[in-house]
């Protein structure tokens, strides 16, 4: 029996390796100016990995590949590969004109910079 085996295959019985569809979570946040889309992305490439927006719709489409090594016997393969999509409707606000992306250590963060006319504005209150 292998040594990392799982107690419900049985003994003897080996788990297949598949590829399962997949998509990367994401974190959204807010402040005055913009909204943020936070995904992580270990592993994939920058020119893996593609960030469009049409029609009011932000797209993030990409693919972590699995690179089989020869010589190697695995025993699991639980991580997912393959091609991903995420899309998100534009919230009521966003110039879609000013979206932008970066890409470091494994992060995407898409940047959706409100139009003025959204942004909360301070109003002094004048004492009479």
């Amino acid at each position: 029996m292998d040594k990392f085996s799982r107690a419900a295959l049985g003994e003897g019985k080996e788990e297949s390796i598949t590829v399962a569809e997949w998509a990367p979570l994401v974190d959204i946040t807010e402040d005055d100016k913009e909204y943020i889309i936070k995904t992580e992305l270990p592993e994939i490439k920058k020119d893996d990995v593609k960030v469009s927006v049409e029609n009011g719709l932000l797209t993030i489409v990409g693919e972590r590949k699995f690179e089989k090594e020869e010589n190697k016997k695995y025993h699991s393969v639980e991580r997912a590969y393959g091609r991903f999509v995420r899309s998100f409707v534009l919230p009521e606000g966003v110039d879609p004109d000013k979206v932008n992306a970066e890409f470091r250590d494994g992060v995407l963060k898409v940047h959706l910079a409100k139009s003025e006319q959204t942004k909360p504005k301070q109003i002094e209150v004048k004492v009479a």
